[in-house]
C-alpha cells in the first residue's frame, strides 16, 4: 500500500510545476532522494557527487554497490564534463538518440569526486526525454537515477506505484504515466567494439543504423 506519509508533488504542467521541482532542488541539495517521472520508466534520483546520497538510493532499492546506479544529465555536451575518451561511434548514437531511451556506458574521468559504487571506472550515462526530469537536471546538474522499484519488482510506471514500493522516503514528483513503460536501452562503449547490454526503448536494429553496435555474447 501506498503510505500515507509519502510526499507526492504535481509535476504535470510546466505552467505550475514550479513549486514542485524547487522542493525536489531542495531536497536533493540536502542529500535526499527524489522519484522523478522520465521518458522510460519512473527514476529514483541523488545527487551524483553526494556519496551519502547515493548510498541511500541504493539501500532504497535494496541494491549493492555492485549495481552502481546510471547518471541522467539534461545536455549532451555534459558527456565530455562527466566521460573519458568517448568513441565517435558512441557520440554518434548520442547524437541519434538523446534524449531518448538509450543508456551508453562510457569511461569516467578519473579527475571526478563522486562515488557511483563499484563502477570499474565507467558510468552509464543518459539525457531522458522529459520535459520534467530535463527541467529538474537543469536545475541540479547531473543525477544518480535508477528505476523507482525494489530491486527485483516491476518498473513503477506512475508515481503511486512507486510509492507503493518505495514507501515515504523519497519525495515523489507526478508527472503522469511513463510515456515509454520500457527501460531504457544500454550499450557499452567501453572496449573497442560497442555491445548492446541490455534490449530496451531503443531496438538493435535502430541502433546498428547508426553505429556498429554486437549483440552480447550468449
Amino acid at each position: 500500500m501506498t503510505d500515507s506519509a509519502s510526499v507526492i508533488l504535481d509535476c504535470t504542467d510546466p505552467a505550475t510545476w514550479g513549486p514542485s521541482l524547487d522542493e525536489a532542488v531542495n531536497v536533493l541539495a540536502r542529500g535526499g532522494l527524489v522519484v522523478l517521472p522520465t521518458d522510460t520508466v519512473y527514476g529514483i534520483g541523488a545527487d551524483a557527487f553526494a556519496p551519502a546520497a547515493v548510498a541511500a538510493l541504493l539501500a532504497a532499492k535494496g541494491r549493492g554497490r555492485q549495481m552502481p546506479p546510471p547518471v541522467l544529465v539534461a545536455d549532451t555536451r555534459t558527456i565530455d564534463g562527466l566521460c573519458d575518451d568517448v568513441p565517435e561511434a558512441a557520440r554518434a548514437l548520442v547524437g541519434a538518440f538523446w534524449p531518448g531511451g538509450l543508456t551508453v556506458i562510457l569511461r569516467a574521468q578519473p579527475s571526478l569526486a563522486w562515488d557511483l559504487g563499484e563502477t570499474k571506472g565507467t558510468v552509464a550515462v543518459r539525457m531522458p526525454d522529459h520535459p520534467a526530469a530535463l527541467a529538474l537536471l537543469r536545475r541540479t546538474g547531473p543525477l544518480a537515477v535508477s528505476s523507482a522499484n525494489l530491486t527485483g519488482r516491476p518498473a513503477a510506471l506512475t508515481a503511486s506505484e512507486a510509492a507503493e514500493q518505495l514507501g515515504p522516503g523519497p519525495v515523489y514528483l507526478d508527472g503522469g504515466p511513463a510515456p515509454g513503460g520500457v527501460a531504457s536501452s544500454i550499450v557499452d562503449a567501453t572496449a573497442d567494439r560497442l555491445t548492446l547490454v541490455r534490449a530496451g526503448a531503443v531496438g538493435l536494429a535502430a541502433l546498428r543504423e547508426v553505429a556498429d553496435v554486437e549483440e552480447p555474447a550468449p
